[in-house]
């Protein structure tokens, strides 16, 4: 039962996932554009590249441009008191990054750091505008995301502000998983530092490795460098009190 949880997350990423992935797709923007409007995408949006650790933009930066990731993984993060790094969210394919600022008509208010080689369609936030004042799909497409991440926010408060150390662990690590995947060998599909993890739960990096150990003690997790995978589901679920 617990474990069906995650699954009924996972299933509504991946239907977001698919709504950007085929609203984006050649053949469906050539049937809802007129040609001139097709022609004009293709001409304005570049395919751009980014090594490992490259900024796609920085904070404070003008917005310029909107970024649909094809492959890779980014982070959102933004800089806190006394320079200290909070991760907001991580960007994987099939997301699209950076519309936030544009809608608002401000300046970005965190960075988007390339996490591993990336590749992506940059689409110039002029044009993008004019697509979701002209494309009624793409326009409610990205009203249906721009829900799913505010009901990804409001659980974000709630995980801080209410939830213990240990307890945040066991949800990040079971949220991470959903949102990134894992590899073949079941390690979840993103390299982190301790002191990213640490960032991620809300504590000092000390605590983090311990907790580590003991998640690994308690047969939870198995660990390989900086690579995690999740040993067992449903007491992790119970340890973070993860719910619908």
């Amino acid at each position: 039962m617990l474990i069906n949880i995650i699954k009924m997350s996972q299933e509504k990423q991946m239907m977001l996932e698919k709504l950007i992935r085929d609203v984006f797709s050649a053949e469906e923007l050539q049937k809802r554009l007129s040609a001139e409007d097709f022609k004009k995408y293709q001409h304005t949006t570049e395919n751009v590249k980014y090594r490992k650790g490259e900024m796609l933009f920085d904070e404070q930066e003008l917005p310029q441009n909107v970024y649909l990731i094809k492959k890779g993984t980014a982070k959102l993060a933004k800089q806190g008191s006394y320079g200290k790094e909070q991760i907001l969210r991580f960007i994987k394919e099939d997301d699209l990054i950076g519309y936030r600022s544009i809608l608002c008509g401000e300046n970005f208010q965190a960075r988007a750091e390339a996490m591993t080689d990336i590749e992506a369609v940059k689409i110039p936030a002029e044009f993008f505008m004019y697509l979701l004042e002209n494309d009624g799909k793409l326009s409610f497409v990205m009203l249906q995301k721009t829900a799913f991440e505010l009901g990804e926010s409001a659980n974000t408060v709630t995980f801080l502000a209410q939830k213990t150390v240990r307890e945040r662990l066991a949800e990040i690590l079971l949220l991470l998983e959903q949102k990134l995947g894992t590899d073949p060998e079941g390690f979840i599909n993103i390299s982190l530092t301790r002191e990213e993890i640490a960032n991620l739960i809300g504590t000092a990096t000390e605590s983090a490795i311990r907790l580590i150990s003991e998640f690994k003690q308690d047969k939870l997790i198995e660990t390989e460098g900086r690579a995690i995978k999740i040993l067992n589901h449903d007491k992790l679920i119970k340890l973070g009190h993860v719910i619908i």
